[in-house]
């Protein structure tokens, strides 16, 4: 089955970044573009009944697409005029997408992204990857030269999902692939014979760490020879480390576990962190 990149659409300056970026990278893939717009009957409005508002806003929608359907004459484009909650309606949206590409408020790099309820909700509910775009930040990031950086985290199952989207992406746009892995020193009580066996093999923390970035980028590398790969190991925290390499992003890629708590679903907090600082567009993928 061919899954569509689905673009959320409000109305705002940000979604209609978002929509602009999703059919780019629609275009990009030579995958259809879905756009999904979310709203619900206001019974105050007396002199308009279901039909009626349904109308205004499905006029408002379909402006928009035809603004950046005209951009891309050859991109497959429809519409859902959804009668739900924002969130229970992109969430479900996304799960027959191959991403779903919303848009946050931004105001600079300092402060970054302002992850509204909705945002925070999609994301963490979502079972596909989720792209959030500044509209500030959304032109200026895909200059070229600029890479594609993934945070790369534990063994290589657990990033798997990541860097299979850093790579396609990469490929679709002729980037490079900046894969980053993060490491700090463990606490004494962390270490254990077999432990201290493994950084005996590798020749240290560093080496080691250096080790796993390769072995997990490995696979990766063979199925897409065409992509270049760069490999930063720091040490620091994932989200300084990631967030210190944005301002040559074109776009950045951090996984989130997609298993529920006892609290609901979470981000994560290196996730969380890039989603609210970097100051390029950031893909939240879900990963088991």
């Amino acid at each position: 089955m061919t899954r569509p990149i689905t673009a959320g659409v409000d109305g705002t300056e940000e979604s209609l970044a978002a929509l602009d970026w999703a059919a780019r990278e629609a275009v990009r893939r030579g995958l259809p573009l879905r756009v999904v717009h979310a709203w619900r009957y206001a019974e105050t409005l007396a002199a308009a009944d279901r039909d009626t508002q349904h109308g205004w806003v499905s006029r408002g929608v379909s402006q928009a697409v035809r603004a950046a359907a005209g951009r891309h004459p050859d991109l497959t484009v429809s519409v859902d005029v959804v009668e739900d909650g924002a969130a229970q309606a992109l969430a479900g949206a996304a799960a027959d997408a191959e991403m779903l590409v919303l848009g946050s408020r931004g105001h600079g790099p300092v402060v970054g992204f302002l992850l509204g309820s909705v945002g925070q909700q999609v994301i963490a509910e979502a079972a596909r990857p989720v792209v959030l775009v500044r509209a500030e930040a959304e032109t200026t990031a895909e200059a070229a030269g600029r890479d594609v950086v993934v945070g790369q985290d534990g063994a290589p199952e657990d990033s798997a999902a990541a860097l299979r989207f850093a790579f396609e992406t990469a490929a679709a746009r002729g980037a490079t692939v900046r894969a980053v892995r993060a490491w700090t020193l463990p606490p004494v009580f962390a270490y254990s014979p077999g432990s201290l066996r493994l950084l005996d093999d590798a020749g240290g923390l560093e080496p080691y760490e250096r080790q796993s970035l390769a072995e997990a980028l490995q696979p990766w590398r063979e199925r897409f020879p065409e992509v270049p790969v760069a490999e930063h190991v720091e040490m620091g925290s994932a989200g300084h480390v990631l967030l210190s390499l944005t301002g040559r992003a074109q776009l950045v890629v951090v996984g989130r576990r997609a298993h529920r708590t006892a609290v609901g679903a979470r981000i994560g907090s290196v996730a969380h962190g890039v989603l609210h600082h970097a100051d390029c567009p950031v893909a939240v993928v879900p990963h088991a």
